[in-house]
């Protein structure tokens, strides 16, 4: 026979666990209803991308806090070359790629091009990509000067983009850039991709001797201001003149 004390105690721990997985479900897709030891799983020290509370230290009561001003963040500095978008003569002759012309890089480059560049350059570098054909006045690499693009000239314009070309540096990052810059010079020599296979077969090379600059560059007068109140003439987007930042 079962006590009355014990068949009290079995309905209570019944109905608070009936009452418990009632409180934990809800109709909300996006509640999760009640949670058990949510210290397992919420951070309790403060991160900037997450937040679950009111931040009573920091103002308006968020994680995310303001840089100080003129830093960079770690790992960043490479992004932050202080080069204005319509000096490329500028970038042709201070940036130097900082990576080998190895096997890997290159072929790594071939890739880089064909996701963000061959839509419009094509394949074969000669500006007859789909997007190319359409809107037509995509350069060929192979011809006039534009086989004496340095790789600091093409790093600028994929961060920049030149003419009609949209900038592009929110999308690859410094080293990508660079990567992809190698490809572009193995398709200078007029070949397509099987100018990578040469550019393979001299071997590992440096591009810090690199000072080539194109015929346009030459006669450029360097600036060091972008002009804040002028509008660019190379905006990367179409016809509209675009306002550019000063250059510190």
């Amino acid at each position: 026979m079962t006590h009355p004390l014990n068949l009290s105690l079995r309905v209570s721990a019944l109905l608070l666990s009936l009452g418990g997985l009632a409180s934990s479900c809800t109709p909300q897709a996006d509640n999760p209803g009640v949670e058990y030891a949510p210290e397992m799983y919420e951070s309790i020290p403060y991160e900037p991308l997450r937040q679950t509370g009111y931040n009573t230290i920091n103002a308006f009561g968020i994680n995310e806090r303001t840089p100080a001003t003129g830093t960079v963040a770690r790992g960043k500095l490479n992004y932050y070359d202080h080069i204005p978008k319509d000096s490329v003569g500028i970038a042709e002759r201070t940036l130097r790629n900082p990576l080998a012309y190895t096997k890997v890089n290159l072929e790594e480059g071939k890739l880089l091009y064909s996701r963000y560049c061959q839509h419009c350059h094509g394949e074969q570098g000669n500006g007859q990509g789909p997007v190319g054909l359409k809107f037509k006045g995509v350069p060929n690499y192979a011809t006039g000067q534009y086989t004496k693009m340095n790789d600091g000239h093409i790093y600028h314009v994929i961060q920049w983009g030149r003419n009609r070309m949209m900038p592009h540096g929110s999308q690859v990052n410094p080293q990508e850039r660079w990567k992809i810059a190698m490809y572009v010079r193995a398709l200078e020599l007029g070949k397509g991709p099987d100018g990578l296979t040469e550019m393979i077969a001299k071997g590992p090379t440096s591009s810090a001797s690199d000072t080539t600059v194109t015929a346009s560059a030459a006669g450029m007068t360097p600036t060091s201001k972008a002009g804040s109140s002028t509008g660019s003439e190379t905006p990367g987007q179409g016809n509209t003149k675009g306002q550019n930042g000063s250059a510190k």
